[in-house]
């Protein structure tokens, strides 16, 4: 795949212009590159012509009319911790990381907001909410090391999606520089502005290819006053989506999480992860980890049991916990996500984050599970995700006793059929991770012609020369 066009490497005047910009505290050299070049799995290793970390706005803004002038491309990175290779540079690229820029600007309890530079990491962010007696409720596992700016990009879902939204659900407004280097100040506190285009829909999801986003103001909420996890075995994907609706019929729509693992995911957790066990006695084909919350003092957990007690008798579900201590409920959150870190020690084999409609997922299950069986038999689908939004992560690893790159030379045609799978049911190939380098030729090829020919006029009328994250979704 080529992504230079008749583009060159940056000279050596370009380079040092954009040092003077950022300082000798904003460039990363040599050893200190490192972390920069490649993501967690080692999948996309990557190249540059210059890591650079500006320390406010204007600094990006100074940064990209550089490159703007002189044609050269520009790679946004938040916290690298893409799934995709969305942030990494093929090798004339400048670049740009957002880690300096670290700052909560304002937070606003009696307006419900939070403005924060672009470089804030996503449990600073909760943390300063918190703080203010106030709940940003977007959360991932790995919130420790994503930046909002990443978060923002790329439209991150996560474990509350059910309850609160994705990303675009939370964000009211952004500050972007713009590929010609021009800083759009849309940091609006508004929950109503009906003045023409919501243009900052258009950056949220963009994943870089549309400009830097520097900023956000973000949307908060009252701290719930109760939480209650449960941790459920089901006898099938079936039982646990109507376990969904029987929930939320039953706590008036209390649940906050909702999160899908078939019994491979245990399987491979109390293999590969430390200090983790079977939270149930028994084994069963499927689980449900579940959380609620409340803004009342009391009540939440007889409901909750009551709820569970029902949902057995129903036969929705074969046993149940609650978690009985706040060390208990980090224990059932740490095993949901280490499920992707379990997976590795199998082998990296096939991996999609897709999504259909709740109610489409133990159909699509089935018919995906044939696709890569007839592919390659014996592979081992581990299936998780977040019931509620509809989003599946299927991955599949090499069969038991196979070497860990057993499934390198059928990976395109398993992701293809599975692919064939969710075309079927008219659903999405990329639910949370986002396109990057890895789906970019898929989508061209599965996208509707109109929806690629809007997107690519976008992406024209705003970056003309190409240079924003080069290669990365169209």
């Amino acid at each position: 795949m080529s992504t230079r066009g008749n583009r060159q490497p940056p000279p050596l005047q370009v380079l040092e212009a954009i040092r003077a910009v950022v300082g000798p505290k904003g460039v990363y050299e040599g050893a200190d590159s490192a972390p920069f070049l490649s993501e967690w799995r080692g999948r996309w290793p990557g190249e540059a012509a210059l890591i650079v970390a500006p320390a406010s706005t204007e600094e990006v803004a100074d940064v990209i009319r550089i490159c703007d002038a002189h044609n050269v491309a520009v790679t946004p990175q938040g916290g690298n911790t893409g799934l995709v290779g969305g942030q990494i540079p093929f090798g004339d690229e400048i670049l740009l990381s957002l880690k300096r820029m670290r700052r909560i600007r304002q937070i606003e309890p009696l307006n419900n907001t939070m403005t924060v530079d672009a470089g804030v990491t996503l449990a600073e962010a909760q943390q300063a909410a918190h703080d203010a007696d106030r709940l940003f409720p977007l959360s991932i596992g790995s919130e420790g090391s994503c930046q909002i700016g990443g978060v923002i990009s790329t439209n991150a879902g996560g474990v509350n999606v059910l309850r609160y939204g994705n990303a675009r659900d939370l964000v009211l407004g952004l500050e972007v520089v713009l590929p010609n280097g021009d800083i759009w100040n849309g940091l609006k506190r508004l929950r109503k502005d009906n003045t023409g285009y919501d243009l900052k829909q258009l950056m949220i999801g963009g994943e870089g290819t549309l400009g830097v986003v520097t900023g956000a103001v973000l949307k908060l909420f009252p701290q719930p006053a109760q939480k209650v996890t449960a941790f459920a075995g089901a006898a099938s994907a079936k039982d646990a989506v109507a376990l969904l609706s029987h929930a939320q019929n039953a706590t008036g729509g209390g649940a906050s999480s909702f999160e899908l693992m078939s019994r491979r995911c245990i399987d491979f957790i109390v293999k590969h992860i430390p200090d983790t066990r079977d939270p149930l006695a028994n084994a069963h084909p499927w689980y449900v980890l579940m959380e609620f919350s409340s803004g009342q003092a009391s009540g939440l957990r007889d409901t909750v049991e009551t709820m569970l007690a029902n949902a057995l008798d129903a036969g929705l579900i074969n046993d149940a916990v609650i978690a009985e201590s706040e060390a208990q409920t980090q224990m059932l959150w740490r095993m949901r996500h280490s499920i992707s870190e379990a997976i590795n020690g199998e082998g990296l084999g096939a991996r999609h984050d897709v999504s259909v409609a709740t109610s489409d997922i133990p159909a699509f299950l089935d018919e995906a599970d044939a696709a890569v069986e007839r592919l390659a038999p014996g592979a081992r689908v581990v299936a998780f995700g977040h019931i509620g939004d509809g989003n599946v992560h299927y991955d599949v690893a090499p069969p038991e006793g196979a070497d860990k790159n057993a499934l390198d030379d059928k990976r395109s045609e398993i992701e293809a059929a599975v692919y064939d799978v969710i075309d079927a049911f008219d659903g999405s190939i990329s639910a949370e991770h986002g396109v990057g380098r890895h789906r970019r030729d898929t989508l061209a090829n599965r996208k509707n012609a109109v929806d690629l020919a809007m997107m690519r006029a976008i992406k024209t009328a705003l970056d003309p020369k190409g240079i924003m994250n080069p290669g990365k979704m169209l």
